[in-house]
């Protein structure tokens, strides 16, 4: 049998403490355990979704991917963690955090778990500063958002984080977050629905057509929610009038 491996799904810690206490202002996700295998997760106040104990629990997951014959996962956080907007020495500290925790849960768990990290991308400094320290703790890559505070992932601020995911040898997983016209798309579940598929095509197209991509071509990505708005489109901006070359990574 062909060994499955699940490359897409979040996991956070059990106890994860309000930071908007410790630091003091913002709207950073912290969870509230109101009844027996279930959590709040609270943006600041207010509450953000309810999710269940698959969501912290490694040995409740192994079991549930054991009836689908997926013994390995790939685990990141949940991109609400990102705080991108937050200080940045505040984002590196969480970000910390976090990856501890993915660093202790393959440590327990090695033959069914590996990690993605996260990392400050408002600063590049401190995200170059933690992607060694992610490297030193043996994951294979990144999780990051499709864009920074609406700042497109072709900018040029963002170019030397990853020309040092290359040269570290670390995959990059672009996840939708901050999904753009989510203001108006209240209904139906919306944001999701339509706004995080945009939001990948958006992340592919900048990355390709800001030749990102051309120039670091042993950079090896993957795009969550990418299937629907990328690959459709690919003759249309093959041909377009702005001449770019494709790239399949």
């Amino acid at each position: 049998m062909i060994m499955k491996i699940d490359m897409h799904t979040h996991l956070l810690p059990e106890k994860l403490p309000n930071f908007a206490d410790k630091f003091g202002y913002g709207d950073f996700i912290h969870l509230e355990h109101k009844r027996t295998h279930f959590a709040n997760m609270m943006k600041g106040n207010q509450f953000f979704r309810e999710i269940g104990e698959n969501c912290w629990d490694p040995q409740v997951r192994i079991r549930e991917y054991a009836q689908h014959h997926t013994p390995v996962q790939v685990v990141c956080t949940i991109p609400v963690m990102f705080s991108y907007w937050a200080k940045p020495k505040d984002c590196l500290e969480l970000s910390q955090y976090l990856n501890d925790h993915l660093a202790s849960v393959v440590d327990d768990f090695p033959e069914h778990y590996l990690a993605l990290g996260t990392i400050p991308m408002q600063d590049t400094v401190l995200a170059i500063q933690e992607l060694e320290r992610i490297k030193a703790l043996g994951f294979p890559g990144i999780q990051i958002g499709s864009n920074v505070n609406q700042k497109n992932l072709n900018e040029p601020e963002f170019f030397p984080i990853f020309e040092a995911c290359q040269e570290l040898d670390l995959a990059i997983l672009v996840h939708p977050w901050e999904m753009m016209g989510q203001e108006l798309m209240g209904k139906y579940w919306l944001p999701w629905l339509v706004g995080m598929p945009a939001e990948t095509s958006r992340a592919v197209c900048s990355l390709i057509f800001g030749g990102v991509m051309e120039r670091l071509p042993d950079l090896r990505w993957c795009f969550a929610h990418a299937e629907a708005p990328f690959c459709p489109p690919l003759g249309g901006w093959n041909t377009a009038s702005i001449a770019v070359p494709i790239w399949y990574p």
